[in-house]
């Protein structure tokens, strides 16, 4: 497991990786990779960095290249000013910076656990589904 702010593997910038990658700690991408990736701590996806995958899942997820495939964090989602990303992002927390590109939904659940549309529901009337059940 990764201490914060090293990085336990990285795919350098020239580099091209295609295939399942699945890491104990964290990952930076800077070169080219195709297919999935799973980390259960942070994923840094390098300026140069290049990514097309179906989902990302991660922790934490920081975008400053290119991604083509959905986000899953359970922590948090940077996306930095020379971010490009084609797909959704799902996770309790997203960071925009300026510049950012995004074509995609978001669902920033704010680290609730109970169905997100019932939440927003429930806040707008004033009266949880709970309290009507009693």
């Amino acid at each position: 497991m990764s201490n914060k702010g090293q990085t336990d593997c990285l795919i350098g910038e020239g580099t091209s990786f295609t295939g399942t990658l699945r890491i104990d700690g964290s990952l930076q991408i800077n070169g080219k990779f195709e297919g999935e990736i799973k980390t259960n701590a942070h994923l840094i996806i390098g300026t140069s960095g290049r990514v097309k995958t179906s989902c990302v899942k991660a922790n934490e997820v920081t975008v400053a290249g290119t991604l083509i495939g959905d986000i899953d964090a359970k922590e948090e989602v940077v996306l930095l000013e020379t971010c490009r990303v084609l797909g959704n992002i799902n996770s309790p927390k997203i960071n925009l910076n300026d510049g950012v590109v995004v074509q995609g939904s978001m669902n920033i659940t704010g680290g609730q656990k109970k169905n997100i549309s019932q939440v927003v529901e429930e806040s707008f009337s004033g009266v949880s589904k709970s309290d009507t059940e009693k």
